[in-house]
């Protein structure tokens, strides 16, 4: 009996390790919709290399403006043309992958001037892409995990928008995630990421030439993580471009380099979550995340 009792315990303890391993296992985030001939939405998940997709972007809010989204060549928002992602959003979250819409961008019209805008902002988009209800959804009734803060312009109320978002959490669960640069603090998303309330950070390692991964250098790039790990993210990602083409200031890491350099210098953070890759339509060009899915 007391043998019997011991296996029971062992068998206990080494099926709780291994829960804590999967539910810390790191993974692969992607930005999709910011090219036509990327493939669609159900294509990226289907690759089973990524657990988190970001549609980019929700370009266009604040001052008065219609939110707008811009998928590039996928869908015309304006004639309700990108209704017809719910499916793939759901095929997506079949699969255990969480689905963001980002707002911002770098070539977006976006603005927080006031704390009244942040609230407004939050009530459309849990209305029209969270669990909400509105008669004019621009993904269709498919209901989003979580809002992405993708912020390289535009007002100081991000942080009230993300209190305002969390809010809705007590309805269903609104996970936030962001992307901000790689310089440490972000210039836009500073105050945000200091209320605590992203569950994931994905880091810009890429057109920022102070903190970034540069002909063999890894040193920049190491000391900018570890002031992001000491950041209020609950995880942080490093985010890659998947080849040259993907940052024209700069950052790519070619993947063998990523696996034997970069990675063991920062795996160790206990706030290491995995790797965002800008972006999907890189990606399939090059099979960046095909490379380095089995290192993570």
């Amino acid at each position: 009996m007391e043998t019997f009792k011991q296996v029971s315990i062992l068998l206990l303890s080494l099926f709780l390790i291994s829960l804590f391993k999967y539910s810390h296992a790191a993974g692969i985030a992607v930005y999709w919709g910011q090219n036509g001939g990327e493939g669609s939405l159900a294509d990226a998940c289907n690759t089973n290399n990524y657990q988190f997709v970001n549609i980019a972007f929700l370009s266009t809010f604040g001052r008065g403006q219609k939110p707008q989204l811009n998928l590039a060549g996928h869908c015309d928002p304006r004639i309700n043309g990108c209704t017809k992602f719910s499916s793939e959003i759901q095929t997506c979250q079949g699969k255990g992958i969480k689905v963001f819409l980002s707002l911002g961008g770098v070539a977006g019209t976006y603005f927080l001037d006031t704390a009244q805008e942040a609230t407004d902002l939050a009530n459309y988009l849990w209305n029209n892409f969270l669990g909400g209800t509105s008669t004019s959804r621009p993904l269709g009734d498919a209901v989003l995990d979580g809002i992405d803060f993708d912020i390289e312009a535009g007002g100081e109320h991000f942080d009230e928008l993300a209190r305002a978002l969390n809010g809705f959490s007590a309805q269903k669960r609104v996970y936030l995630s962001a992307a901000p640069q790689c310089p440490f603090p972000d210039a836009h998303l500073d105050s945000a990421i200091n209320t605590g309330l992203f569950d994931y950070v994905w880091v810009q390692f890429y057109n920022n030439p102070q903190c970034q991964y540069s002909n063999g250098n890894t040193n920049n790039l190491v000391n900018a993580w570890t002031q992001w790990t000491s950041s209020q993210a609950k995880q942080v990602f490093l985010g890659v471009p998947a080849n040259d083409a993907a940052a024209t200031s700069g950052g790519f890491i070619p993947s063998d380099v990523l696996i034997s350099q970069v990675l063991p210098a920062i795996k160790s953070s206990p706030k290491y979550g995995g790797v965002m890759i800008w972006k999907r339509f890189n990606d399939a060009q090059s099979g960046y995340s095909n490379a380095i899915k089995g290192s993570l």
